[in-house]
């Protein structure tokens, strides 16, 4: 190799690996610093727009297990109304019997019927209730709509069954305990037992899609993470490598700069 003063080849090639090993260093200080594999698109393309939907699909995942949540309350809250239906009912049947015995005086009787008349009104208020603006109950039974998989498929209905028509006969139908029939408390029991059997089964199948929604994120988080998280194990040791061939590249640039002065004692002898 000739040796010269106005060309270094040797300074040129050293400063040119010093500048790619060091660009490789701030590249694994940029990953293990942010904890992400791609710190910019030029890292994976490809690999970027994948981890994009990905975490589109993971935040539309999350948002439809919230909204399936709310939904659940939603049940939890009308079968919690029907349950207090119950009680009134069973006690109405009672005040019916013990308004029957013979025993009781004409003014035993009006203390039962005023009883009666306050669990009316009571039976007949539950129709109305609501859940954050949103009734419970629906005059002529309807269904609401509530979405399951995060791509907006799989809707499940929601029954919102007529309370009021169920208990008609109680809350309308009969004025004193006297016009009132075992029988129809005991239909509109059975209806009021339908209708819980059903938010039972819907509430249940909710709750096994939010547990669908819950593995379905664990999995999509973990396949978002094989592409755009650093391994740090890996990551570390290419930084310790990179780190060298920074210093060694440091060193060997300024003996190649030094490599001239050969040139200059030529001169001087």
């Amino acid at each position: 190799m000739p040796l010269t003063i106005n060309t270094n080849t040797a300074a040129t090639d050293a400063a040119a690996n010093l500048q790619t090993s060091n660009a490789l260093m701030q590249k694994s200080l940029n990953r293990l610093s942010s904890g992400s594999r791609i710190t910019s698109p030029a890292d994976d393309a490809g690999g970027l727009a994948v981890s994009m939907k990905l975490s589109a699909s993971i935040r539309r995942t999350e948002a439809v297990n919230v909204n399936l949540s709310n939904a659940i309350s939603f049940l939890q809250t009308q079968d919690g109304a029907m349950s207090t239906a119950d009680q009134i009912l069973s006690r109405i049947s009672e005040l019916k019997v013990l308004s029957e015995d013979v025993t009781k005086s004409s003014s035993d009787k009006l203390n039962y019927q005023a009883e009666f008349g306050q669990l009316q009104a009571q039976l007949a208020s539950l129709s109305t209730e609501k859940f954050n603006g949103v009734n419970m109950f629906s005059a002529g039974a309807t269904t609401i709509s509530v979405i399951t998989t995060e791509d907006g498929s799989n809707p499940v209905q929601l029954t919102l069954g007529d309370l009021s028509a169920n208990t008609a006969t109680i809350t309308a139908g009969a004025t004193t305990l006297a016009s009132l029939a075992i029988s129809d408390v005991t239909t509109a029991i059975q209806s009021l037992a339908t209708q819980r059997a059903q938010n039972g089964a819907e509430s249940n199948r909710l709750s096994f899609a939010s547990q669908m929604l819950t593995v379905n994120k664990s999995n999509l988080e973990a396949a978002n993470s094989r592409i755009i998280d650093t391994d740090v194990a890996f990551e570390s040791t290419q930084l310790a490598r990179y780190n060298i061939l920074v210093q060694a590249g440091t060193a060997m640039l300024a003996q190649a700069n030094n490599a001239p002065q050969i040139a200059l004692r030529l001169l001087n002898n």
